[in-house]
């Protein structure tokens, strides 16, 4: 039997978060800290190695020297490490880092699943297997750092119909696993063409979906436009300066087109910016965005100028806490 996709609706009025005006407009940087695997090949329960870990002190004190922290999402492999615990710690102590949950589904226990692919998107699983899935990755992140994670991240982005409620029973406060303006309904993952980049409030949990602007002359069109234009339109549209969909990562995002779409989101009235990285991509060969040398500096020179231009912008660092107490308090 076929699954619909799961198509989670538009924030609505009372859902939205009216940021105070001292809040101004700030940004999150979260990185979803994970195993490393082949992305081209089907998924396998076995690939678990983390060695990419060891890059992310250096990243992560190229951020704490600016005094923004990360948001770092880690996923099952990566808490059962046992060199990641103190690792994460020593990160925690810069005072503005935080550590949460990312749920990959097919390395994650149990595995009452028929098989790896059946994993891939965790909120199309049974409710019971989800659930116990999630309390694994939550106990181990638990044992891990000393304190329960509260942000959470779907693998794949692949939040379903009783996530929020899963996750809010068990003491989360915050998902970041809606793409904004993203599609995945024809891989078996969810549609979030009706999310846009704003923050908003559901089933107790903050929702703060991955930062994503159209720009260019019929960025009216949205998410809807994009999706009808097709992979040979959207390729002419965003040459030709009509419509481009811009993600916040320095992941096969060019640096021009993020600029640009900072100041339109800025022009738009989004108040929280959340951009994004993978872990593996912090070591070349493990990610097709950094293959090589080359690619890595290409990748740390993206970071740095993006963050020179939103404090061009007047846009502000913040973290998960100062985040989730002035929208959630």
């Amino acid at each position: 039997m076929t699954v619909a996709p799961y198509r989670p609706a538009a924030a609505r009025p009372d859902e939205q978060i009216v940021w105070p005006a001292m809040f101004g407009t700030r940004f999150l940087i979260s990185v979803d800290v994970e195993e490393e695997f082949d992305w081209s090949a089907p998924l396998d329960r076995t690939h678990r190695a983390t060695t990419a870990l060891s890059a992310l002190p250096a990243t992560h004190r190229r951020f704490a020297d600016r005094n923004i922290g990360l948001l770092c999402l880690i996923d099952h492999p990566v808490a059962t490490d046992p060199a990641a615990g103190p690792m994460l710690r020593a990160m925690l102590a810069d005072g503005r880092s935080a550590v949460g949950a990312q749920l990959h589904g097919w390395v994650n226990p149990p595995f009452d699943e028929p098989g790896a692919a059946a994993a891939a998107y965790p909120g199309t699983l049974p409710e019971a297997l989800e659930a116990a899935k999630l309390d694994r990755l939550t106990d181990a992140i638990t044992a891990a750092v000393g304190t329960p994670p509260i942000a959470y991240r779907a693998g794949r982005y692949g939040i379903g119909p009783r996530t929020l409620r899963l996750l809010a029973a068990r003491g989360y406060r915050a998902d970041s696993s809606m793409r904004s303006g993203y599609d995945y309904a024809g891989q078996g993952g969810p549609d979030f063409t009706a999310i846009g980049p704003h923050a908003f409030r559901r089933e107790d949990i903050l929702e703060l979906p991955l930062t994503t602007i159209f720009t260019g002359f019929a960025r009216a069109g949205g998410a809807r436009l994009h999706r009808l234009l097709g992979r040979h339109g959207r390729g002419a549209f965003a040459r030709t300066g009509l419509l481009q969909r811009v993600a916040l990562t320095p992941e096969d995002m060019p640096v021009r087109a993020a600029v640009a779409a900072i100041d339109r989101a800025v022009a738009d009235g989004v108040r929280l910016l959340t951009l994004s990285f993978h872990s593996p991509s912090l070591v070349p060969g493990h990610t097709p965005y950094v293959r090589d040398a080359a690619d890595l500096t290409a990748f740390h020179r993206w970071w740095d100028l993006v963050l020179a231009h939103l404090e061009r912008r007047g846009v502000r660092p913040t973290t998960l806490a100062e985040v989730l107490a002035t929208a959630m308090p």
